[in-house]
């Protein structure tokens, strides 16, 4: 069972990578659970990590603590989706 409000939050997650790194949308739409992003992307740099992150602290209404962002977190779509969810559902 998928918990409710999990589509908005990779449908957030999506457009917060489309404007932060200029990536179209349909691009981000493409992307899967094992679509790398950090070392991946190259859009996707120790600057626009910082953006990104402040993007989804500002969308999703969550505050992400400096000892929770590890290399881990950004290494794929479906890493940073699952971290999103656990921050807003929890």
């Amino acid at each position: 069972m998928i918990p409710e409000g999990t589509n908005e939050i990779e449908k957030t997650l999506r457009a917060v990578l489309a404007d932060v790194l200029s990536l179209s949308p349909e691009r981000v739409a493409t992307f899967t659970p094992e679509t790398g992003l950090f070392g991946s992307l190259p859009e996707l740099d120790s600057m626009a990590v910082a953006g990104v992150l402040t993007e989804l602290e500002d969308r999703l209404g969550i505050v992400i603590e400096d000892d929770e962002v590890d290399g881990e977190m950004l290494e794929t779509f479906g890493a940073l989706t699952t971290f999103a969810q656990t921050k807003v559902l929890n």
